[in-house]
């Protein structure tokens, strides 16, 4: 059974769905798609998406989204990295990359007025050369059966906020996995197939979570609705019209609910709500302790990555409790924490997270299986994540070691200098990294993206933080940006701030 598709004044039928998916895996199969090729996808959320991500599913492949605001030469590395000889994209995504696209099949899907609306486009054509997505859907489908339980899985590519982005190729699910992934469905994601699921869908599929949280929606769901691009007031306003229950969201679409009038927010009904979900990035606790008091105890988070999957889960009550939680195990998964020293770290220590999971297949990093090697231990794996469980085997997260800042030897986290920016009147959101420092190897540099109304200055803020962090640990350069650079997701791009700072050094670190 699959869902209801609806955005903008589009829907799309359970029946006509299934239909679209058998359509586009016989398309796959005739333009020379085998089992555990990839097919690349330059899509916006849109009902494309899904139809190919199941379709590839279907017959073997592996799906692979792109990041779409990644530029022509970012996307040339995964089409080339992944070895994917077809690409659908929408036609305004596909434009600029006409000159990369040597041997491989380009199929072009219409850029639905929603979208366009919705992101301000101007009108655009697929390139020469290029399939129409209706006219390479067949009349009339055979594919092949599944290779598998659920076929083949996915290949995402992780953000590679340091370096090229490496490719996440999963195995496919076997029957056990599956079992241990319906659990992970109802108690990282609350998507319980004996309830009642409306599901809006907030975040872009390119990501991992929302990219796995939309395609088991599509199963599960009554039905599934897509908000073009995320506008705070409209998510209330689809909330209230199609009464939905359930949805995945980034902390940012947070804090910019919170930013709306008191009488705006007010003004909508969202008594439907019952499972808000958020993760990918920190809560500050004032943000989740404000959006509990307002949609009431639905909100919950998860802790997870591309490579493990979801890890650990929580509620309201436990975010209440225990302020700054990710949450514990969630079932099948088990974690440790390893200390500088390789010894399990004792309770309140901070060390490496190490996870182990039933829910999902192994996975390697296509095309550098090393890499992979260098994360494992005992069959546990770690992607550099700092941690520390408390006595009751909560987790919580000092930082990414990549992003860890050492300044004249000192560890310096910068999860914890944003949680204290975000707590200063005025600051909407921050980045924190390292720059080169002559002396002390990296300096501590902030940038803070203020209110609209806001009147601040580097002098006042690292006065403010003063009194809540260690000298060594406040920035010693802040700068002010109107609008820090983001991902559609609402994750700030720190890369592209950090790199400007380490261009000429000859080092990254």
């Amino acid at each position: 059974m699959t869902a209801t598709l609806l955005s903008g004044n589009r829907v799309m039928q359970p029946a006509a769905f299934e239909r679209e998916i058998e359509r586009a895996a016989a398309a796959m199969q005739s333009s020379g798609v085998a089992p555990g090729d990839a097919v690349a996808l330059l899509l916006r959320n849109d009902f494309a998406f899904f139809v190919a991500s199941l379709a590839a599913r279907w017959i073997g492949a592996f799906a692979t989204p792109i990041n779409w605001h990644a530029t022509p030469d970012e996307i040339g590395y995964i089409l080339e990295d992944s070895g994917a000889r077809l690409l659908i994209a929408h036609d305004d995504l596909a434009a600029p990359l006409a000159d990369r696209l040597a041997g491989m099949t380009l199929v072009c899907v219409p850029t639905p007025a929603e979208i366009a609306a919705a992101y301000r486009l101007p009108p655009s054509t697929a390139p020469a050369g290029a399939m129409a997505w209706d006219a390479w859907l067949p009349d009339e489908a055979s594919p092949a059966p599944p290779r598998g339980p659920g076929g083949a899985s996915s290949l995402i590519y992780t953000s590679g906020t340091t370096g090229k982005p490496k490719g996440v190729r999963r195995r496919p699910f076997e029957p056990g996995h599956l079992a241990a992934q319906a659990q992970i469905a109802v108690h990282g994601y609350g998507l319980d197939p004996a309830e009642t699921i409306r599901v809006l869908m907030t975040g872009p599929m390119y990501h991992s979570a929302p990219n796995a949280y939309g395609l088991v929606s599509a199963e599960l769901a009554e039905k599934i609705v897509l908000e073009p691009r995320f506008d705070a007031e409209e998510l209330l306003a689809l909330v209230q019209q199609h009464r939905i229950t359930h949805m995945h969201v980034v902390p940012t679409m947070f804090v910019r609910l919170l930013k709306l009038p008191e009488k705006v927010r007010a003004g909508y009904d969202l008594s439907s709500l019952r499972f808000v979900v958020h993760g990918a990035a920190p809560c500050p606790t004032q943000i989740k302790r404000q959006m509990i008091d307002w949609w009431g105890p639905v909100i919950h988070e998860y802790y997870g990555s591309t490579e493990t999957g979801l890890v650990t889960g929580h509620g309201s009550s436990d975010a209440l409790a225990r302020p700054g939680t990710v949450g514990r195990a969630l079932p099948g998964v088990t974690l440790r924490v390893i200390g500088e020293d390789g010894k399990h770290a004792g309770t309140g220590e901070a060390g490496d997270i190490h996870v182990r999971s039933e829910a999902v297949p192994d996975f390697t990093y296509h095309g550098h299986p090393d890499e992979k090697s260098a994360l494992e231990q005992a069959g546990f794996v770690t992607v550099g994540d700092i941690g520390w469980l408390d006595e009751d085997g909560y987790l919580f997260l000092c930082d990414r070691r990549r992003d860890m800042i050492i300044s004249g030897g000192v560890n310096i986290y910068p999860a914890e200098v944003e949680a204290a920016l975000l707590g200063i009147g005025g600051v909407r959101d921050c980045a924190v990294f390292g720059i080169p420092d002559p002396e002390f190897g990296e300096a501590v540099c902030a940038y803070v993206e203020p209110d609209e109304e806001a009147t601040l200055d580097a002098a006042g803020i690292q006065r403010s933080l003063a009194g809540s962090l260690s000298r060594y640990k406040i920035p010693k350069v802040v700068r002010f940006e109107t609008h820090l650079p983001r991902e559609d997701s609402g994750k700030i791009f720190k890369r592209r701030l950090r790199e400007a700072y380490w261009a000429n050094e000859g080092r990254a670190i």
